[in-house]
């Protein structure tokens, strides 16, 4: 695992396997609507939280896109998965700046009502959705630290990236946010 020094706002970043995440209260799963586990991250989490996050997940009837719904972790060493969907990148003209901002502030939001105070999660829609990661980043580190901000029980938010490439653009998003700020 790599990891940052806690940054402004109690944002860090790592690299490594989210799943094994044991300081976090809750993990954020990059869902699909339906939320019954895919790819990716998605796949990773319900593979790792075994067959008890599915069963509930079944009961949730989905979730939109820009959302996020809150269920138990099964197996994983968390209280909670949030989960959360992005949007498809179409070429940034069907408001997916909003809707993947939106999902980060969700999945805040759900995190305190829920008592979380750490909260991880991955790159949002950078996989197999297609969001450019440089385009990505800046809405996740602005959108998470403005939302921890308003819901001051949650105190750390820790991005689990993967790839050099994602790694990179986050750190230069939160580098960037941090002289900003």
């Amino acid at each position: 695992m790599t990891r940052t020094s806690p940054a402004a706002y109690g944002i860090e970043l790592l690299r490594g396997d989210i799943t094994t995440d044991a300081e976090a209260d809750a993990i954020v799963n990059a869902a699909n609507g339906s939320l019954l586990g895919g790819g990716g991250v998605d796949g990773a989490i319900h593979r790792a939280a075994g067959p008890e996050l599915l069963a509930e997940c079944r009961t949730l009837g989905g979730c939109a896109t820009g959302d996020a719904k809150i269920t138990g972790a099964g197996r994983l060493p968390v209280r909670h998965v949030i989960h959360a969907v992005g949007p498809v990148w179409r070429g940034g003209g069907a408001g997916e700046a909003d809707l993947l901002a939106s999902c980060y502030r969700r999945s805040i939001e759900l995190a305190a009502e829920a008592g979380c105070s750490v909260v991880a999660f991955p790159a949002i829609s950078c996989g197999i959705y297609g969001y450019p990661v440089e385009l990505a980043a800046p809405i996740a580190i602005g959108t998470v630290a403005e939302a921890m901000g308003e819901h001051r029980e949650v105190e750390r938010a820790r991005f689990w990236l993967f790839g050099d490439d994602t790694y990179a653009a986050f750190g230069q998003a939160l580098g960037s946010f941090r002289r900003g700020a």
